[in-house]
Formats: structure tokens, sequence, C-alpha cells
């Protein structure tokens, strides 16, 4: 049985908050939780809030084990853009996009 938590709109880049997630499936949650206290990026925080949701979401609506959960994936999709603008010189603007992303973490029971 598969268990599932998502956080929306999360003010990071999704390519910086990949960095962080591609090396996270395959590993038990607890222990991802843990390694991700030591990662010096500002992706790990809300990566391992995520998990812990997905942790809890299977404790209690599922009755499974905590300790037997295996992330199976960790899907990290773009979100909306907030659009600003700069002025340069000569009347122009320059575009900045502030990007956000959609973390999706999926965890099953190991066999």
């Amino acid at each position: 049985m598969e268990v599932i938590a998502e956080a929306k709109n999360i003010r990071i880049s999704p390519r910086k908050v990949r960095l962080v997630a591609e090396e996270l499936a395959g590993k038990k949650a607890l222990e991802a939780v843990e390694s991700l206290k030591f990662v010096p990026k500002k992706a790990s925080l809300p990566l391992s809030k995520v998990i812990k949701s997905a942790i809890s979401n299977a404790k209690n609506n599922n009755k499974m084990d905590e300790k037997k959960l295996i992330i199976k994936e960790v899907v990290v999709n773009e979100g909306p853009k907030l659009k600003r603008f700069l002025p340069r010189s000569r009347g122009m603007v320059h575009p900045i996009l502030k990007r956000s992303s959609h973390i999706r973490v999926v965890l099953e029971e190991a066999k």
C-alpha cells in the first residue's frame, strides 16, 4: 500500500529542490529525515516536513509501522511563478521569475 503526502507552492526553485530530493528515493523514511538534518541546503527543511507528514499519514490513517516505511519516489514539479520586473536603462525592463515548487512524496511499506 502506498501513502502520499504533498506540499504545494513552496517558494524554492524546483531545480534546487531536485538536487536534494534525488538522493532520497529507496531510503528508509526515518533515515531520510535524519540525513536531511545535515544537508546544508534550504530545500532540506520542506522536504523533511513532507516526509514527516507522509510518515504520520501512514501511521495514523493506515496503521503502518513507521520503521518499515521506504521512500518509493519523490516528485518535484514546477509551481506557479511570481513575475517581477527590474527597470533598466533607456526605459527597458528585465523580467524576474520567482519560481515555486510542488513536492510529492510516496511511501510504501517494506515487505
